[in-house]
């Protein structure tokens, strides 16, 4: 039998509602600031992650916090959303330690590879909000559901890998033509730590996984 080394050894399995905690933290951080204008400012400046704040005011928790804190109730409402549509199953399947390595490892590396890449450009933009590590749990869910059917606006049905793909182009794209202050980087950097996570720690090849789901067809 092949000796699995540590990086690869797998949680015993067990299942705590992470997810759940995980929502409940988001939406008391977000009413938290509601409750006031000033701490909302304070919310944001501390836990929003931003090169300023990182790197001459040596906030070092940034990196974490960032996946905590959300602009407005849309931003709060969408991620959430994205985080209970796809978090529990994948949460249930791989279990609540694993899940919890899974998204805190994909979260604080998008941000961190963010943090540098907007370093570099000089850019000094508030980095908030959990769309990074959801977009890690969807590509998780890809792998783990590859013939699965995910209907857009509850209409459109898509396979979860061309979801994937999709969802990728569009951010490739907005990167370069979108929408000022949406963080498009740290999404594409969610789906790039989530398939070295997977590669890495699982050895499993996400790619490898969808073209054998589809070639039974």
């Amino acid at each position: 039998m092949e000796k699995k080394l540590f990086i690869n050894k797998p949680f015993r399995y067990r299942y705590f509602y992470a997810t759940a905690i995980i929502v409940a933290l988001n939406v008391l951080v977000f009413l938290a600031g509601a409750v006031n204008p000033r701490i909302y400012m304070y919310i944001q400046s501390l836990g929003g992650l931003s090169v300023t704040g990182c790197f001459h005011y040596h906030f070092w928790w940034q990196p974490v916090s960032y996946m905590f804190v959300h602009a407005n109730w849309s931003h709060l409402i969408f991620n959430m959303l994205g985080l209970l549509c796809f978090g529990f199953i994948v949460e249930r399947t791989i279990g609540s330690f694993e899940f919890l390595l899974f998204y805190f490892v994909c979260g604080i590396f998008d941000g961190l590879i963010s943090l540098l890449m907007y370093r570099l450009l000089g850019v000094n933009t508030l980095l908030v909000g959990a769309s990074g590590a959801i977009y890690s749990i969807l590509l998780m869910y890809a792998v783990l559901f590859p013939r699965s059917i995910i209907r857009i606006w509850g209409i459109i049905p898509v396979p979860a890998p061309v979801l994937v793909l999709l969802y990728a182009v569009v951010e490739i794209v907005s990167q370069f033509f979108g929408q000022a202050g949406v963080a498009h980087l740290t999404h594409l950097t969610g789906f790039v730590m989530a398939f070295i996570y997977i590669l890495i720690r699982m050895r499993v090849n996400p790619v490898k996984v969808w073209i054998e789901a589809y070639r039974r067809r």
